[in-house]
């Protein structure tokens, strides 16, 4: 909805989600009948979707608790219950990968590398491989680039030290190249994340 009402909606889920109740509710803001009526059936339709989703996410936590595979992959910063599903789905056992540089390799997290006079120089990724788990990784990255500063761990501190050289964005396909690699590591070798260790960042 735009101002033509001199009425504006949030941008963000959370804003939309408190702002629209208001505007049904308020019989004296200028909206017609019809599109109040259009309005009060679209709303509903959200609603019952929001509760679907959190059905289905309430779902994946469950089976994610009950999947030794899931529980070790939650334990990587950045991973939850979908990530951990999806992953392990895309994964499987990881045998089919000699290291974990070719795990994010195959998923497209890698950047495209090119020779020029001798000089390799470095670009985008691939993007190659599944879009929608490359998609939750690259968010599970954001948020742990996000809350870097607020913690002491060693992927923490990789990530900052990597953010203030090569910048955020850089930084966010970095991390979510190392939680791939270190998936990897944990699905393949069958280990646990052990945050105080800096082995794995190295060997993934």
């Amino acid at each position: 909805m735009n101002a033509y009402y001199g009425l504006t909606v949030p941008k963000s889920v959370s804003g939309f989600c408190r702002r629209v109740p208001e505007l049904l509710e308020d019989a004296d803001n200028g909206l017609s009948d019809r599109f109040r009526a259009l309005l009060n059936r679209q709303w509903r339709r959200l609603t019952h979707l929001r509760k679907e989703q959190a059905w289905y996410d309430e779902q994946l936590k469950r089976q994610a608790k009950e999947d030794d595979i899931c529980r070790r992959l939650i334990e990587i910063p950045g991973i939850g219950p979908v990530v951990a599903s999806a992953l392990k789905s895309w994964m499987g056992d990881g045998l089919q990968f000699r290291r974990g540089r070719d795990a994010s390799a195959a998923l497209g997290v890698v950047p495209r590398q090119y020779s020029t006079g001798g000089k390799q120089s470095l670009h985008g990724i691939t993007k190659r491989g599944d879009a929608y788990l490359r998609s939750l990784v690259i968010h599970g990255a954001r948020a742990v680039v996000r809350t870097a500063a607020k913690k002491q761990d060693a992927l923490s501190q990789w990530a900052l030290a990597l953010q203030a050289r090569r910048g955020h964005n850089r930084a966010v396909v970095a991390v979510a190249n190392k939680i791939i690699r270190m998936a990897w590591v944990i699905v393949a070798r069958q280990e646990h994340y052990r945050p105080v260790e800096n082995r794995m960042l190295a060997e993934a």
